[in-house]
């Protein structure tokens, strides 16, 4: 009878122990559903706040100023427009592509090591948005998927 009850006081310990791992994951997970749950109000509530001001009248919104987020946009090329109204990584992608290197066209990992930018992934992606931004807005062409070059590429 006494090892049936060693047996049993062992079993009940491992128990107590479990009980009590329970309880602090328990904790564990109501402190993070109360983090989740205050988020979630803040967002319901920039939600409604947004929809307020945006439901309110239109003449009361003032006009939107340039802010340096508008100045790093590329603009639409009109005839007659400067390049000096790009950023400056912005011309110095065209310089590159303008140059005799990129006569013929370039890759954008050509062009980074041509602005002599390590040529990873990620800078090499980041020169390829930069790239094909140019192009929408009127500033480059590419000539082939993946390659660009220049408007217009001085005659050899």
């Amino acid at each position: 009878m006494p090892l049936v009850l060693g047996l049993l006081e062992a079993r009940e310990k491992r128990v107590r122990e479990e009980i009590a791992q329970l309880r602090e994951e328990a904790e564990r997970v109501q402190a993070a559903l109360g983090d989740a749950e205050r988020a979630l109000q803040r967002l319901v509530d920039a939600r409604a706040t947004v929809a307020e001001v945006l439901a309110g009248p239109h003449s009361a919104v003032a006009e939107p100023t340039q802010s340096a987020v508008a100045r790093s946009l590329v603009p639409q090329r009109a005839e007659g427009m400067a390049v000096s109204v790009l950023t400056a990584d912005h011309q110095r992608i065209l310089s590159v592509l303008e140059s005799e290197a990129g006569r013929e066209g370039m890759r954008c990992q050509q062009l980074a090591v041509a602005l002599r930018m390590e040529a990873v992934p990620a800078k090499v992606e980041g020169l390829r948005s930069k790239a094909k931004r140019l192009v929408e807005r009127g500033w480059s062409l590419q000539a082939r998927p993946g390659v660009f070059t220049a408007l217009a590429v001085p005659a050899g």
